[in-house]
């Protein structure tokens, strides 16, 4: 499965049904992957949503990441995780998931930190905070240069994250982004599938990277 597109994550919501719908919007949209970030202690809701999200994802012939919890990639048969500064190591991760899942990483503002990533493995990178973030009001700010020295420097897809949205999405493109990671940009929408909509078609736009 490409990394590539809108990559939807999704909103803290502790109703399940409710959850769905709203992934099932940004999915009709066009969004090409799914990342489930939940940050309660709530194991059985976290598994019970992570269980359903992966039903629907293979509806749609999406891959479903999982945020920072590799235990619950591996308990649900998630296609991959995503793992933060304080997460499981990478090598950890290929071992448990095994070589046919995606495993990235997120390396904020550190072009050495992904290149590293790509030398461990790593399916993708992920840099932000582009701009400011209401899910992250203290993350740490990277450059749009950043994009473009990394996309001389790696291989691997490049997804940009962090206060992300329409009227901004298509410099980081145009930077060298392979995928958005998008909140609440799509999810606080009053129409999920519209806004989801509207970043897909920036990437059949023609960029100059």
């Amino acid at each position: 499965m490409p990394i590539s597109g809108l990559y939807a994550v999704t909103p803290q919501c502790a109703d399940t049904a409710v959850l769905l719908d709203k992934v099932r919007q940004a999915l009709e949209g066009g969004a090409q992957l799914v990342q489930y970030r939940d940050k309660s202690n709530d194991v059985a809701l976290r598994h019970e949503q992570a269980s359903e999200l992966l039903a629907l994802c293979r509806e749609f012939g999406v891959a479903l990441i999982i945020n920072d919890d590799l235990r619950l990639a591996s308990l649900v048969g998630a296609d991959g995780v995503h793992l933060g500064r304080e997460d499981s190591s990478l090598r950890e991760a290929r071992l448990i998931l095994g070589p046919g899942k995606i495993v990235g990483v997120s390396c904020y503002n550190d072009l050495q930190q992904a290149i590293a990533a790509q030398q461990g493995g790593a399916d993708y990178v992920a840099f932000g905070s582009f701009f400011a973030s209401p899910t992250k009001p203290a993350a740490i700010p990277a450059p749009l240069e950043l994009l473009r020295l990394a996309r001389h420097e790696l291989s691997v897809p490049l997804v940009a994250i962090g206060g992300i949205t329409l009227d901004n999405a298509g410099l980081l493109i145009a930077a060298g982004a392979d995928a958005l990671a998008v909140i609440s940009a799509v999810f606080d929408s009053p129409d999920i599938r519209a806004a989801a909509s509207g970043f897909t078609e920036l990437f059949t736009k023609p960029t100059v990277h």
